[in-house]
């Protein structure tokens, strides 16, 4: 079952003496973050942010009813969510939390691989860490020509893996 909220950041600083925060965007980057105008606490709190900003590779955002330095700096370390409902993905863009834990599948042979345990960020492309049951891992390469389909809803990555990377395979 999918997350109706979703991490996407955490505060890590102040940012200058009037309440302003330094958030560290877990999400694609900064600009993404800024684009909402409510953010919520684990505990189900809202925060309406009054002022947002990318400043190099973090997010400054103002909240409402938070004025000084000293109330921003309390709230360091805090895990900051969006709700899945205000966000509307491009086709073939998925959430990172909703990729970890699918089972990833050979499209031709139906051999399953094991399960997603990392998506790792490289710039060119992103890579899936797959780990199979017996704890050995496996990196694949998120591009069309190896990720076939994703099924976020089943649970299901379809791959045609390239060779070399299965044992066995030459």
């Amino acid at each position: 079952m999918k997350k109706q909220f979703l991490e996407i950041g955490q505060v890590v600083n102040t940012h200058g003496l009037k309440g302003e925060m330094r958030v560290d965007p877990w999400c694609d980057n900064p600009q993404f973050l800024c684009s909402f105008n409510t953010l919520y606490l684990k505990n189900g709190d809202k925060w309406k942010i009054t002022q947002s900003r990318p400043h190099k590779n973090v997010a400054i955002i103002k909240v409402d009813g938070i004025d000084t330095i000293e109330q921003a700096d309390a709230l360091r370390r805090t895990v900051l969510y969006i709700n899945r409902s205000d966000v509307e993905l491009e086709n073939g863009a998925y959430f990172i939390q909703d990729i970890i834990d699918c089972t990833v599948i050979d499209t031709d042979t139906k051999q399953t691989y094991g399960k997603v345990t990392d998506v790792i960020k490289t710039g060119a492309n992103d890579v899936y860490q797959i780990t199979d049951d017996n704890g050995k891992e496996y990196l694949i390469p998120v591009i069309d020509d190896v990720v076939i389909s994703t099924d976020t809803d089943s649970g299901i990555i379809e791959i045609r893996p390239l060779k070399g990377i299965f044992d066995g395979e030459e």
